[in-house]
């Protein structure tokens, strides 16, 4: 019993350890032991007229740094077979990060320090892209779950946006009374209103050109006139319409913080499938011409 116990906790310890501090940056310990044993080869060994890929030191830097990207692109494969154990995605996801930043140092030292114009290079360029890239997706997933959680406190996406159609309900109902100028106005709001829109405006978070926040402006000039039932239902019209645009509001700024979840891999996904291909002449060119 006091084994199965031990085991349960320590499922439980790891369930809540992130990817970075996996076995106790496990992979950490290796991209760093891999990173000085490569700078001691490079240094150490005596390579004329200069070091780089042309050495065997450069060609032994330059097969672990291809394999290495070879086996670090399967990661989206990987992720299609979520497992426990020594194998879990989550082991995987750390040795991929850890791994990759450990590239900088392997890939470098392969150059020599030599760059032109080339197909090498840009491959060495492409790369760093994708290593810069899929940094910027490790900070996205280590800060960005969190901001989700913070922005939608109790409220789940779905209830959001039914907090949304019910006040349209209500907007609608409470219209009934209005003239037919600010009918037409409150009518802006309901038919116009685009909660989201597509990537590029979640992923900027810009609504200037809101029918409900337009809706609102509108209908200003008709509050500070209007006087008897009228009066009443412009009011009750324009907190409505308040309460949606701060409904609006924290749902746009959920799917915003979602599309920056997302954004990286625009940049992350084909840039490793270019550097897959600029790889791959790269290496067919060194055995075929130099």
């Amino acid at each position: 019993m006091a084994v199965a116990g031990g085991q349960t906790q320590r499922r439980k310890t790891a369930a809540h350890e992130s990817f970075l501090r996996h076995g106790g940056f496990l992979f950490a310990k290796v991209a760093v032991a891999l990173s000085v044993l490569a700078a001691v080869a490079y240094f150490l060994v005596d390579a004329r007229p200069h070091r780089g890929g042309g050495t065997v030191v450069g060609y032994a830097l330059g097969t672990i740094g291809a394999l290495l990207i070879v086996w670090l692109a399967l990661l989206g494969l990987r992720k299609r077979a979520i497992t426990d154990g020594h194998y879990s995605l989550k082991a995987w996801v750390s040795a991929h990060v850890y791994l990759g930043l450990s590239l900088t140092v392997i890939a470098t030292l392969h150059t020599g320090f030599r760059f032109g114009w080339n197909v090498h290079t840009l491959a060495y360029g492409l790369m760093l892209l994708v290593i810069a890239s899929g940094a910027i997706g490790v900070w996205a997933y280590v800060t960005l779950p969190s901001a989700l959680s913070n922005n939608r406190g109790e409220t789940t996406r779905k209830q959001m946006l039914a907090q949304i159609h019910a006040l349209d309900e209500q907007i609608h109902e409470a219209a009934q009374p209005l003239q037919r100028a600010e009918a037409d106005i409150v009518r802006l709001s309901l038919e116009e209103t685009d909660i989201g829109g597509g990537f590029w405006r979640r992923l900027f978070g810009y609504y200037g050109d809101c029918a409900n926040a337009g809706a609102l402006v509108r209908l200003r000039p008709s509050l500070t006139i209007a006087t008897g039932k009228e009066a009443d239902a412009l009011r009750k019209v324009s907190d409505l319409l308040q309460r949606k645009a701060d409904a609006l509001s924290l749902a746009r700024r959920q799917m915003h913080i979602t599309a920056l979840l997302e954004a990286w891999l625009f940049v992350h996904v084909p840039a490793t499938f270019a550097l897959l291909a600029a790889l791959t002449v790269h290496i067919v060119s060194v055995f075929l011409y130099w």
